[in-house]
């Protein structure tokens, strides 16, 4: 247990390693249309790579091909919907010519903070109890974990230091972030036990990835392309998309 545990410290720390690298840049305007866009290539290639294959694999075997893919479908619009809701909650960006786009820089790192708030909770459980029940796939999945997680504290900590000009918040922001993976562990194997279920676990990964398939088209592609030229945002869309993509071929 003790053992499973660290292992989801540390793969959860590694976003707050993202972050530091991303705060240390200094991202001005044209490089935080970089950012945007490989944040929201980052979290749109998570969603359609990793989670949203492992939810249908983890379904197929009790519901079919038909019914777990409907299932998931279900589940991701679901996310998609609850992300629509909450995004009513967040203040409204009010930019202008003295802003330098910073009040967006800060909506879109609110918004994507929050999405991989909800992603890593149930991810920090998936990476426990793999590592109670294996520990050899337990240290697979928490290396899986930890480099993946590196890109997504980048794309955490950029915006809100390009917003705030400072290195402490975003960092502190991106480390936050990772530190929801060991807390949704302990949470899950402390209070709610054998309520989690792999087939629970698969569900709400799925609409955690509605969640994020949402923030970027609707939050991260619109900010970088607001905030710099357009094959600045593309690039770095493409940029995010291809690391996930490498990351995920080479530890699967």
């Amino acid at each position: 247990m003790l053992h499973a545990l660290t292992l989801t410290i540390l793969a959860g720390l590694s976003t707050g390693i993202g972050g530091l690298v991303a705060a240390l840049f200094r991202p001005g305007r044209r490089a935080m249309a970089l950012c945007g866009g490989f944040a929201a290539g980052v979290m749109l290639a998570m969603c359609l790579l990793d989670l949203i294959p492992h939810a249908l694999e983890g379904y197929r075997p009790a519901m079919g091909s038909l019914g777990a893919g409907l299932a998931v479908t279900s589940l991701v619009l679901l996310g998609m919907g609850v992300a629509a809701l909450l995004e009513q909650l967040l203040p409204r960006a009010k930019t202008g010519k003295s802003d330098g786009g910073r009040a967006s820089a800060m909506r879109g790192a609110l918004v994507t903070g929050l999405a991989l708030l909800a992603h890593n909770l149930p991810e920090g459980a998936l990476t426990l109890f793999a590592g109670v029940a294996d520990p050899a796939a337990g240290l697979r999945l928490s290396l899986a974990v930890g480099l993946h997680n590196l890109p997504e504290g980048m794309a955490v900590a950029a915006p809100l230091y390009y917003a705030t000009r400072s290195r402490t918040k975003a960092v502190g922001a991106a480390f936050a972030s990772g530190l929801a993976e060991p807390l949704g562990a302990v949470l899950a194997f402390g209070l709610l036990g054998s309520f989690l279920t792999p087939g629970f676990l698969n569900g709400l990964l799925a609409g955690v990835a509605g969640v994020m398939c949402w923030a970027s088209a609707f939050e991260l592609l619109p900010m970088a392309y607001r905030l710099g030229p357009a094959p600045r945002a593309a690039a770095g869309f493409a940029a995010g998309v291809l690391t996930m993509l490498l990351g995920i071929s080479l530890l699967t």
